[in-house]
């Protein structure tokens, strides 16, 4: 249904499906339509460039995401777009509501994933979506958000590797307090660790939820400092 949808509103579209039976299904009814490209592909294993290069577009072609996500590969398709060499102007995708609230919080209830989607892009929930939308129903409620991809991501290229290093020590024990679980995560002296913070500004007693990106960024540097 969505693909019907987005083939009667876009110039081109891409419609990417791992399910052989459901790629044929779509390839037969998109069959007459030279706008519609059906890929039976996993789309976690292509870049984006050799997408548009297999519907016959060039490879740095402006595209837009658009999705129903699968609840287990989501947070996982939305990192593979955002981190690509040839980014998309946007993403507008669906995702199982505990997933979707993480990439769209902030500090206070800041997660990794809220950090690794944020410093790309400006993320909002837009929606949720009831279990009965769908047949058979899910367990779960679903919420559909949007991405405006940043001109320019918060991190610089050079540090980004420092930075989610950083990152994903100080999450590796979300519960405990910033001074602890850098300490642990990054194997370094407690008392470094303690000095790094207090140079960034920051509260020790804090925990990592608590923390905004760009206080990752000023912590990343006093670390590396």
């Amino acid at each position: 249904m969505l693909t019907e949808r987005l083939a009667d509103q876009t110039g081109r579209l891409i419609a990417v499906e791992i399910d052989a039976r459901l790629a044929r299904r779509l390839q037969a009814q998109f069959a007459g339509n030279d706008r519609v490209t059906i890929l039976e592909r996993d789309v976690l294993a292509l870049r984006p460039e050799a997408l548009l290069t297999e519907a016959g577009l060039s490879e740095d072609t402006p595209y837009r995401v658009v999705g129903n996500l699968p609840y287990n590969a989501g947070a996982a398709i939305v990192r593979h777009f955002l981190e690509a060499a040839h980014q998309p102007r946007s993403l507008v995708v669906m995702l199982q509501r505990e997933v979707a609230d993480s990439m769209v919080a902030g500090p206070g209830r800041m997660s990794l994933l809220g950090v690794s989607v944020q410093v790309y892009a400006r993320a909002r929930k837009l929606f949720n979506v009831p279990p009965r939308a769908f047949y058979p129903p899910p367990k779960v409620t679903s919420s559909v958000v949007s991405l405006e991809v940043r001109d320019a991501p918060l991190v610089p290229l050079t540090e980004r590797d420092a930075f989610f290093r950083v990152v994903r020590a100080g999450f590796s024990a979300p519960r405990k307090q910033l001074r602890n679980t850098l300490a642990q995560g990054l194997n370094s002296p407690p008392a470094e660790v303690a000095a790094a913070i207090a140079a960034a500004g920051l509260d020790p007693t804090l925990r990592p939820q608590d923390l905004a990106i760009d206080d990752w960024l000023v912590l990343t540097r006093r670390l590396a400092g």
